[in-house]
């Protein structure tokens, strides 16, 4: 509102310039110098008025930018605040006792299920690898049924007859 209201201010300066330098070569032209040197200097006085204004809305603008960018500042701040709580709250919830003993349990876990690997690996000896092997050609013997070899002896080609 500030920088609206100086800006509307600069504008009635700058008529005013502009009326008071007509009316200046007016009286010159009438021949009243005092008078318009006397106007001159209030044109001059209002200009540099103009120039403080200029310098006002700069500063005004400058603070609105400061502000805006603090209303961030402050945006970001409250979210690492609330970034904070959630990771106390999280660390409240879990400790580092309780990390540490999940961690070992699931150390403890795969060791055994290694241990468990090892002795299925290890304890089998050769007698027992041709055992499998054995076992698993019956299996593949059993699921291939052939049809049954005819038993008579097939019977001779005769030239140009076909056989039934």
């Amino acid at each position: 509102q500030q920088r609206d209201k100086l800006k509307q201010y600069q504008r009635r300066i700058s008529l005013n310039l502009e009326r008071e330098r007509a009316l200046a070569r007016q009286l010159l032209r009438e021949g009243k110098k005092g008078k318009a040197m006397l106007l001159l200097k209030k044109k001059r006085y209002q200009e540099q008025l103009l120039d403080k204004t200029e310098n006002q809305i700069s500063n005004l603008e400058r603070m609105v930018q400061d502000i805006e960018f603090t209303q961030i500042e402050m945006k970001v701040i409250e979210g690492l605040k609330i970034g904070n709580e959630c990771l106390n709250k999280m660390h409240q919830v879990m400790s580092i006792e309780e990390v540490e003993r999940i961690i070992g349990e699931t150390q403890d876990a795969v060791e055994y299920q290694r241990q468990i690997d090892e002795i299925l690996a290890g304890s089998l000896t050769e007698e027992d690898e041709d055992a499998i092997l054995e076992e698993l050609n019956a299996i593949t013997q059993e699921q291939m049924e052939l049809p049954e070899v005819p038993s008579e002896p097939l019977p001779e080609k005769i030239a140009g007859t076909l056989p039934l």
